[in-house]
């Protein structure tokens, strides 16, 4: 089990043909992912070789779906063509699009959103890594060799924390792993992916992570005090930062005390999760709550 990404995810990449889209769906296909397609309507018809496997380019992600059964899109497009990839992705009912572009303007970001969830496409991102369901599949930029199948779900906001966590419990491994993205108006959030790993049967213990900047984090802390049985362990970037200044992701904006690193790490143990100083702690307290249990 696993959530939202399984070895049997058919896989689309928008924007496949690019540099970095053809960078990832490489690193991608090497993990196991069934990518069955890619998206340009310039290059439609053509196939682009990866090692040993012949990927077929699609003018439209309709067709493409049409063609191949995809339920998963990768989007790897500028900025100013995200909202329109992630509408037609949404237009052609993907069930899952994962949007790794960074720099979207936020206000097209609210446009897409809102227009996905009306069409039932889950939008993970934008401006995140993406999910990985190790030995399964990787739809992202996930680095797929720094860890293992596990039976840990990870949420993130931080990209560069997912990696980092992943490799300090490489040893216990991960059922999935999911970047969320750390801008203000992001998709899937802590709280979807709390839900998920509650109800898969194959998670035991859950990792957030979170950062400064709204309070993302102090809403997941409510939902694990009202609906999350398992353990979960948390991080919280940002307890350095100087007063006053925006740092990292787009979304890390504090006001006052509110968005503070000290704010989510008492609401968060308020309700009953244990919270790292380090990433290195942090896992350090998911190994002690494994072996002792709850």
């Amino acid at each position: 089990m696993a959530i939202y990404l399984t070895e049997e995810s058919k896989v689309l990449v928008q924007g496949m043909t690019g540099a970095e889209g053809m960078k990832h769906t490489r690193r991608m296909i090497a993990a196991g992912t069934d990518v069955v397609g890619g998206v340009n309507p310039r290059k439609a018809g053509r196939t682009v070789d990866f090692d040993d496997r012949a990927v077929p380019v699609f003018g439209a992600v309709r067709e493409a779906m049409d063609a191949t059964g995809a339920d998963t899109t990768v989007i790897f497009v500028p900025p100013a063509f995200a909202k329109a990839a992630v509408v037609e992705a949404a237009d052609a009912r993907v069930p899952l699009a994962v949007v790794i572009t960074e720099g979207i303007p936020v206000h097209d970001a609210v446009a897409f959103h809102a227009y996905a969830r009306h069409q039932g496409t889950r939008v993970i991102g934008p401006n995140c890594p993406g999910l990985i369901t190790p030995g399964q599949a990787n739809a992202g930029i996930i680095p797929a060799d720094i860890t293992k199948p596990g039976r840990i779900g990870l949420v993130s906001k931080s990209g560069t924390l997912t990696y980092q966590l992943m490799y300090e419990l490489r040893d216990t491994g991960f059922s999935t792993c999911v970047g969320i993205g750390g801008d203000p108006v992001i998709g899937t959030t802590h709280i979807d992916c709390l839900a998920a790993f509650e109800a898969d049967p194959d998670t035991d213990l859950v990792v957030l992570i979170g950062e400064i900047g709204g309070d993302a984090e102090e809403r997941a802390a409510a939902h694990i005090r009202d609906h999350v049985t398992k353990p979960v362990v948390a991080y919280i970037a940002g307890f350095t930062a100087p007063e006053g200044r925006t740092m990292g992701h787009a979304g890390a904006i504090v006001s006052g005390s509110s968005g503070t690193a000290r704010a989510k790490k008492q609401a968060l143990e308020a309700a009953g999760v244990r919270v790292g100083s380090t990433p290195a702690e942090t896992a350090r307290l998911v190994l002690e709550r494994l072996a002792h249990g709850r």
